[in-house]
């Protein structure tokens, strides 16, 4: 394991929880119709889950004695309910093959390696629950 390498994943993962906490509250935000008043809540619940993970993988760059990044990931945004959904799975999806890469990365850094397992499970939880709403 390089130090070089975990820094990166880590800086990564800031980068794509910061993408996702926006895309996601944003979504809150801009949902409307029928469809929307039942997952207007679940957006914004899954907002702050990743933002607490932003701010975990940054405790874990202090710890380093490195500065987080404050630039994220990319963000999309639509106003189509079903398009949002479709957009959230894929931003899963992305950070759960990122996270898989980083707990290889970081074999030889139990800390790292376990706050990365953790979080993974989350991601998981929350591909579910976009996939389960979709129901395509």
């Amino acid at each position: 394991m390089a130090k070089a390498e975990v820094i990166d994943i880590l800086q990564s993962a800031v980068a794509r929880e910061l993408a996702a906490l926006t895309q996601y509250m944003w979504q809150h935000v801009i949902a409307v119709g029928l469809e929307s008043g039942g997952i207007k809540g679940t957006f914004k619940d899954v907002a702050i889950a990743e933002m607490k993970h932003a701010e975990k993988f940054a405790e874990r760059l202090d710890f380093f004695g490195e500065i987080p990044t404050a630039k994220p990931a990319k963000i999309t945004v639509n106003q189509d309910l079903k398009q949002m959904l479709r957009d959230d799975i894929e931003i899963e999806k992305e950070a759960i093959e990122m996270y898989k890469k980083a707990i290889e990365i970081c074999k030889d850094d139990p800390g790292t390696r376990h706050l990365f397992e953790d979080i993974l499970l989350d991601e998981e939880e929350h591909l579910n629950e976009w996939t389960s709403l979709l129901n395509e």
